[in-house]
């Protein structure tokens, strides 16, 4: 690609260096990988560099960590049980909320890598109240301000005062209010075909999505390019791109690395209020 970067081994006891890229290595790499194909030893090397690299956050050795996507599969032929990057972290900080962010719309998710059945079975009104306060507390310990929160209801029309459906009556509204009750700017809930809407440009409106693809469809539709995962709760930040591995287009130059691009400024924003 005619682009010259220094490149040197990390050294533990000096730490990288300020005018050239380090590198870490923790495996002979296998020459059997091949571009763009699904394999268990692709799958296994990146959760081994992605392990090492959470064990050097874990002892403070790294402020701030940007992953790139990953595939499930890979992860999963590869023999290993987490599903995903969030999945593995809430072992070591259970509270670990997955967040999207962009300049145009940010959204959380209380429940992300579940089948929609058990993601439905969750929401209830302690569930609910204590992620809206783990959500305020890990937005103020990380950028110092306050946010506000919309809410998204379950149903067509937020239940349509349970003519569509009860959850808002009796669990997500409820929960609102406790958080309320301890000073939260949280709002909700609203139907889930407008809220998105009402938080579009307001640059401290965080919109919570009850389920994965309730949050991650508008989101996608709208920041798919520039948007970038952020994983909440943690002693340390961590940031990714909104997408994944794309296999079918590895190799080709047709990859856009924005999202890439905004994790790392994201990481770096971010890092510097820690």
């Amino acid at each position: 690609m005619d682009i010259n970067l220094k490149i040197e081994p990390y050294q533990e006891i000096s730490g990288p260096s300020k005018t050239r890229i380090s590198l870490v290595e923790i495996d002979t790499f296998p020459q059997s990988l091949k571009t763009g194909l699904l394999q268990k030893e692709s799958g296994l090397l990146s959760f081994r560099y992605f392990e090492e690299a959470i064990k050097q956050a874990r002892e403070g050795q790294i402020h701030a960590l940007v992953t790139a996507p990953i595939s499930k599969q890979a992860w999963s032929l590869g023999g290993i049980r987490w599903p995903g990057h969030t999945e593995y972290l809430s072992q070591f900080y259970p509270k670990v909320i997955m967040c999207f962010w962009s300049v145009r719309l940010k959204v959380a998710l209380f429940s992300h890598h579940i089948s929609l059945q058990k993601a439905l079975a969750r929401i209830e009104r302690n569930a609910l109240f204590h992620f809206f306060l783990r959500l305020h507390d890990s937005l103020f310990a990380l950028k110092g301000d306050r946010f506000q929160f919309l809410v998204a209801g379950l149903n067509p029309h937020a239940g349509e005062q349970g003519l569509m459906g009860s959850e808002e009556d009796n669990e997500i509204a409820p929960a609102v209010k406790d958080a309320q009750a301890k000073g939260i700017n949280i709002q909700g809930p609203f139907p889930p075909d407008v809220v998105f809407r009402m938080a579009m440009n307001q640059v401290r409106t965080i919109v919570i999505a009850l389920y994965h693809d309730q949050g991650l469809i508008p989101f996608k539709l709208e920041s798919f390019e520039d948007g970038v995962n952020v994983s909440l709760g943690l002693p340390f930040v961590r940031t990714s791109p909104d997408h994944g591995t794309a296999f079918d287009i590895a190799g080709k130059g047709k990859a856009n690395p924005k999202s890439m691009v905004e994790a790392i400024k994201l990481a770096n924003k971010l890092s510097i209020s820690l």
